[in-house]
Formats: structure tokens, C-alpha cells, sequence
């Protein structure tokens, strides 16, 4: 009996200790993040969590309040049918503002802290795109979708009704763009308008820019000057060369109306993101040098209001900033960019431009600070999203939520490392592996060979939705992603040297990668592996497939660009194939035609996947089409997977199942060992 009751417990010890694999139902079903805001004070964090399902029935989104004064307890804020979002304090940290459609349209509402429920606070005959409160909470600036020339709201709300009820489905256009990511332009354009904050409800706002005719970047790039009565924002200046330029200007415009001041009209580059130090001697904004080039490095600029001085802070740092934000001593300002494989958070002295990191292990957003604290999101190739706080000087951070504790407590994840190898040029070239999630010493797996879009981008240490590394660990296959040339996080002149080079060193990057990493890791199968890849990654796919046709056993291709020349005349933003290909496909000196799959077809051999959402303006539908014509010509094995109601992307999370299922079975049909 001793010896059963002991096998007993054994048996039983093993059951609760047994792990499953990561699945897509897993991954649609794990809660997330959104909205994390710290109050001025340090005391309070709010944060939105959306609840994980595959329908919106099986969802929920609400708002959470964390007091980190009182043990980090958690007080649940909302709870409606309605999703709550750009969530934002009150400048005395008693209020918390919010927009939602809880009366029907988008609104902005505020939810006092103390008590009680949340009030309306707009009540406009169109949606609410965003807003900004005033620091004295007597002024609201709001983004509103109106139609350019009408001189009040009724005129845009009028413009709407006579849209909807005209007979014929014509859209008439006499300037690019047409259509943008996945829809088509209209003739309203996002404007910011200015009300009075009071105890009523705001039902009226008058438009600051009634003639602009193109979009603006949105409130999450305008701010309020220090005194108040002026607004700056990001924008394009109104012309008809919105679709071949990348040239956002700061702008001025007083609050009681007038001219628009430009900020920034010496730099014909991108300027993005302006802000105020809260002592209101500065404002900071992101400026590139590169005219057209939206993968130019973010430096960090400051303008001293009281000198008139405008310098570019650690302009030596070889990092393109993404988010930043002003310290509590005003001096120092806190940004997160890429850097080599992560996403860190950096502080960066304003006098002198010195640059500290402040944590570097996986990627790191949302970034807040506040009464000596420092609370940001981070997540992992291992890890969905939580909140994390560093703690004091060491450069540890501590984990303020784990919201996917029950959905992940029996789930293996696959171990991953990064690696570096001589690439191309011999420069050093990084990327990471990852094991199967049951992956037993002495056995061999085949690859799933992952390559990034952009082209300037990076499969870094983060956990992503829709192309979740895990997710192919959890299949039993070895994972590898190299950050070949053009990738970004590793300076810009690596980042640089993919324009105009698209199937020159890239290519090579991941040839010798792949070749360097199975040598390496012997549990690597490289006669056994496929390659998959999306936008970019979905090109070099097509790329393969005419130069390197006996590297992989098969080939994912989802949204890849076929024929450059016909890609130019059919995509959205020209200002992206104008400068990494060289100018427009009528310069005879361009790339369109050296760097072209279509012009390589005759040594496709490779099977092939094709996947495309019909609602993809970037890479529109024709390109996956084109490929898949080709390949069943000429009687190579291969499959077209159509998504009508996708962009780019796929987003639903029963397409996204579909998505990864299609993909597993395509990969196993041409990896299982015969």
C-alpha cells in the first residue's frame, strides 16, 4: 500500500505540474492593456484592460484604479458595455476624463475620483476623435472630422446628411491620397476645435483651422503653451503633394483664432510630438533630418522659451526616439527607443545631453513618471504585456499587474536567446533563436525561418499578436529571426543601408544567418526549414523565391510585394517607395526594376502560401494575386488565402486563428519528415 500511495502521489504531482503548449486560442484569449496613466502626484495608476475572446460578445474593456500609496490595491472603475479610452487626470488628480459612446456617439466624459458616477461632459452631433483639458480645466481643445471650408459644426453635420442621402456611389478626387491604409479618403478632414469647460455640457465648439483641408496628427501630438491661450500641433501644411512628402511642421494658433505659426518651416523633415515642461521655460519636440524618409532617426529637440535657444539634445546618441516625456525637475527627460534586439526606457540630461538607460530587457512603453517613480508596460518574446515600476537605482523593475496569471499558468513557453554573426560587409548582424516548447536534448527540429517587415523594423524581445514567435515553438518547430541590414534599434546608418539595397545585403544578412546559426545549434534542422514573412518580409519571400530557390522547403508569403513597378502606381504613400527605391518608377536610375521578384519568376520552384486582406492599401490585393498567378502557372505548388474584410493586417481574432491554422498546416505539410 505504501509503495501505490507513493506512485499515487507521483502520478498526481506530475498531472499538476504538466505544461501544455501556447495555442492562437490561447493568444486571442489573453487579456491587455491599454490607457496606463499615472496621476501628477505618484499616488494613483489608471490603466484600461481589455478581456480576451473571440467575439465582442466574449470581451470586456473597463477601466482600473491602482493605488500605489496602499499597497498597489486595485479598484475596478467601470463597467459598462461601453469601452472607456484616452483616458487622461485632471491637473489636480481629482478627475479622471475619458471618451466613450455610452449616449450613442463618442463623448468625453469624467469620472470624479472621490466618488459618484461618471458625467458627461460634451454632447456634440458628431463623434469626438480626441481632446485636450487646460491645466486652469477651463479650456477643452477637441478633434472633430468636419468637412474644411464650413464655418461651425451644423455646416459639417449637414455636409454628412447630404453625403448619405445623395443617389449615386461616385467619389470624385483631384489630389492624392485617394485612399490610406485601408480606406478610402473622404472630404472630411480631422480638425481641432475650442470650447469653454464648464458645469454644462459642451454642445458647441468653434473650429481652429476652418480652410485646413488635410488631416492633422491628432491631440496625442498637440499641447497647450504654458500660458494657456495658444495650442502647437503637428501637421502637414495643406497642399497637394500630401502623398509623396513627409514634411510635418510644429504649428501655433492662438485659441481665440488667427494665424497658424510654423514652428519648425526650416526643417523639411518630419517634426512630430511637441510638449511643455511643466515649470514652462521648454518645449520638446522629435525632428528627422530626411526629407521623405519616414525611417530617419527621432532626435529629441528643446527650444528654451526664454532664450529663443534650440539645440538637439544627445544629438551623438545613434537612437531614434520614440516616446518621451519631462521629468519632475523638469531637466531631465525620460524617452524609450530601440536598441539592439529591446526596447529600453533612457533618461537624458537636458544641460549637457548625457544618456543613462534606465531598463533594457524586452520592449517598453506607456511611459510614465512621476514623484520618483517610474511606471511603464513591458512585455517579451516570453511575456504578453504587464505593468512594471523600476525600483530606485538598480535598474530592476517590479511587476504591478499580472493579468494573464490564469490564462498562462499551464502554459511552456519556448526558451529563445539572441546571437550575433559577421553578415554582410562582415558587420555584426544580431537576431534571436527560440527552442520548441517540449524540446528534448539530441533531437533535431525543423525551422520556421521568420522575416520582418517595415523593412525598417525589428522581430525584437517582444511578445507579438500577429506574429507571436511562441506560437511556432508551441508547433514544434525551431524559430529563427534575423535583424538583418535596414533593421532598426542598432544606429541609423545600419537602418539606413537598406534603402536602395532591398535584395542586396538583406538577402545575404539572412543567408549567412541561417547558415551560422544551425552550425551553432545543432538542434536546428537547416535542410528542414520553411521561411515566412509579412509586407517586407512577404517581398523578400518572393525574393527567395527567384535567389535563393533551394533554401527552404516552403515559403509563407502575406502581403508581399510581387512587381515594384506596378506596386509605385497603386500604393498610398509615395513618399516611402520615392526614397528607398530611388524616385519615381519613371527615373530610369530607380530600383524598381534590379530589385523586382516579377522579373525573376522563371526560378521559382519553392511551394508557396499566399495570404492578403482585400482591404490592404498598402500592399494592395493585385500584388498577393500576381504571385499566386504566377506560382499556379507555372504548376508549382501553392495556395491563395483571401481575407475581404482585412487590411494589411489581420486583426479579427477568428480571421487571425484562421490566419495561423492555415499557416501551420501549410508549414507541416512541407516539413513533416517523409
Amino acid at each position: 500500500m505504501k509503495a501505490w500511495g507513493i506512485l499515487v502521489a507521483a502520478l498526481l504531482s506530475g498531472a499538476a505540474q504538466a505544461k501544455s503548449p501556447l495555442t492562437v486560442e490561447h493568444l486571442n484569449k489573453l487579456n491587455k492593456l491599454y490607457d496606463v496613466v499615472l496621476s501628477s502626484d505618484g499616488r494613483y495608476l489608471v490603466y484600461g484592460q481589455k478581456n480576451g475572446g473571440l467575439a465582442p460578445a466574449d470581451s470586456t474593456a473597463d477601466l482600473y484604479l491602482m493605488d500605489l500609496s496602499d499597497g498597489n490595491k486595485v479598484k475596478r472603475l467601470t463597467e459598462s458595455d461601453s469601452r472607456e479610452h484616452s483616458v487622461k487626470f485632471s491637473s489636480d488628480d481629482s478627475s479622471l476624463y475619458f471618451l466613450t459612446d455610452r449616449s450613442g456617439t463618442t463623448q468625453l466624459w469624467r469620472l470624479p475620483l472621490g466618488g459618484g458616477e461618471a458625467q458627461q461632459v460634451t454632447d456634440l452631433p458628431l463623434d469626438v476623435q480626441g481632446y485636450l483639458v487646460s491645466s486652469d480645466n477651463k479650456k477643452l481643445v477637441l478633434t472633430l472630422d468636419v468637412k474644411p471650408g464650413c464655418g461651425d459644426i451644423a455646416c459639417t453635420v449637414t455636409a454628412q446628411k447630404l453625403k448619405a442621402e445623395k443617389k449615386d456611389s461616385a467619389m470624385v478626387y483631384d489630389q492624392l491620397m485617394v485612399r490610406h491604409w485601408d480606406t478610402f479618403e473622404d472630404e472630411f478632414k480631422q480638425h481641432f476645435f475650442v470650447a469653454d469647460l464648464t458645469d454644462k455640457k459642451v454642445t458647441d465648439a468653434r473650429d481652429l483651422m476652418p480652410e485646413w483641408n488635410t488631416d492633422v496628427a491628432g491631440a496625442a501630438e498637440a499641447a497647450f503653451t504654458p500660458d494657456g491661450n495658444n495650442l502647437v500641433f503637428s501637421a502637414k501644411i495643406p497642399a497637394k503633394d500630401q502623398a509623396w512628402h513627409t514634411n510635418f511642421d510644429i504649428f501655433q494658433v492662438a485659441l481665440a483664432g488667427g494665424e497658424k505659426i510654423n514652428l519648425t518651416k526650416d526643417n523639411p523633415a518630419w517634426d512630430a510630438k511637441p510638449s511643455f515642461s511643466k515649470d514652462g521655460r521648454y518645449m520638446a519636440y522629435l525632428a528627422m533630418k530626411k526629407p521623405g524618409f519616414e525611417a530617419d532617426r527621432f532626435g529629441l529637440m528643446l527650444l528654451d522659451l526664454v532664450t529663443g535657444e534650440r539645440k538637439e539634445l544627445a544629438q551623438d546618441w545613434d537612437r531614434s526616439v520614440d516616446e518621451y516625456l519631462f521629468g519632475p525637475d523638469n531637466r531631465t527627460l525620460y524617452v524609450t527607443a530601440q536598441d539592439v534586439g529591446q526596447k529600453s526606457i533612457f533618461a537624458i540630461n537636458s544641460a549637457f545631453g548625457d544618456v543613462s538607460k534606465v531598463y533594457g530587457d524586452g520592449s517598453a512603453g506607456s511611459l510614465n513618471v512621476a514623484a520618483g517613480k517610474v511606471i511603464f508596460v513591458n512585455h517579451s518574446l516570453n511575456s504578453p504585456m504587464d505593468i512594471y515600476q523600476v525600483k530606485g537605482e538598480s535598474g530592476q523593475a517590479e511587476a504591478l499587474t499580472r493579468i494573464n496569471a490564469d490564462n498562462l499558468k499551464d502554459i511552456q513557453f519556448g526558451e529563445f536567446a539572441q546571437f550575433s554573426f559577421p553578415g554582410a560587409n562582415e558587420e555584426t548582424v544580431h537576431g534571436y533563436w527560440m527552442k520548441p516548447w517540449n524540446y528534448q536534448e539530441g533531437k533535431k527540429y525543423p525551422i520556421a525561418f521568420i522575416v520582418h517587415g517595415g523593412p525598417q523594423s525589428s522581430f525584437g524581445n517582444m511578445f507579438n499578436y500577429r506574429w507571436n514567435a511562441q506560437l511556432w515553438a508551441a508547433q514544434g518547430y525551431g524559430v529563427v529571426m534575423i535583424d538583418f541590414h535596414g533593421s532598426t534599434g542598432y544606429g541609423q546608418a545600419f537602418t539606413d543601408s537598406i534603402s536602395r539595397d532591398w535584395g542586396g545585403k538583406p538577402l545575404e544578412d539572412l543567408k549567412k544567418g541561417l547558415a551560422y546559426i544551425t552550425e551553432k545549434e545543432s538542434w536546428l534542422d537547416g535542410s528542414n526549414a520553411c521561411a515566412l514573412g509579412a509586407s517586407y518580409g512577404g517581398y523578400m519571400m518572393n525574393w527567395i523565391a527567384g535567389n535563393w530557390p533551394t533554401g527552404f522547403k516552403c515559403l509563407v508569403n502575406h502581403a508581399g510585394l510581387f512587381d515594384m513597378p506596378s506596386f509605385y502606381g497603386s500604393t498610398e504613400e509615395l513618399w516611402f517607395p520615392e526614397y528607398d527605391m530611388g524616385g519615381p518608377v519613371w527615373n530610369k536610375e530607380a530600383d524598381y526594376h534590379k530589385f523586382n521578384p516579377a522579373a525573376l519568376v522563371d526560378n521559382w520552384k519553392t511551394p508557396m502560401l499566399v495570404i492578403h486582406g482585400l482591404k490592404d492599401y498598402r500592399v494592395p490585393y493585385a500584388q498577393g494575386l500576381a504571385a499566386f498567378t504566377t506560382l499556379q502557372r507555372k504548376g508549382i505548388d501553392s495556395k491563395l488565402v483571401i481575407f475581404p474584410d482585412e487590411n494589411h493586417w489581420i486583426l479579427k481574432p477568428a480571421n487571425a486563428e484562421r490566419w495561423y491554422n492555415e499557416v501551420f498546416a501549410w508549414m507541416k505539410q512541407h516539413t513533416a519528415k517523409k
